[in-house]
């Protein structure tokens, strides 16, 4: 299901980051591999769409995030 989420913050250097769900509750990490626009640096605050997929033993991370525009 396809979730949308604005970037709290993103570690260039490491390839990391961490998004904050609309609905509400706790920001998802993510991989720079997550993204779907190759080459992106996401920026906090951006708007993305995002699914979620459970890693590490049942912790939630964000996948498949695409920069929404506007």
């Amino acid at each position: 299901m396809t979730q949308f989420g604005k970037i709290k913050s993103y570690d260039s250097s490491m390839g990391t980051g961490s998004i904050t769900p609309e609905a509400g509750g706790d920001a998802l990490r993510f991989k720079k591999a997550d993204l779907q626009q190759e080459g992106q640096v996401p920026k906090v605050d951006q708007r993305f769409s995002y699914e979620t997929s459970e890693v590490d033993g049942g912790r939630k991370s964000a996948v498949n995030l695409q920069h929404q525009q506007g």
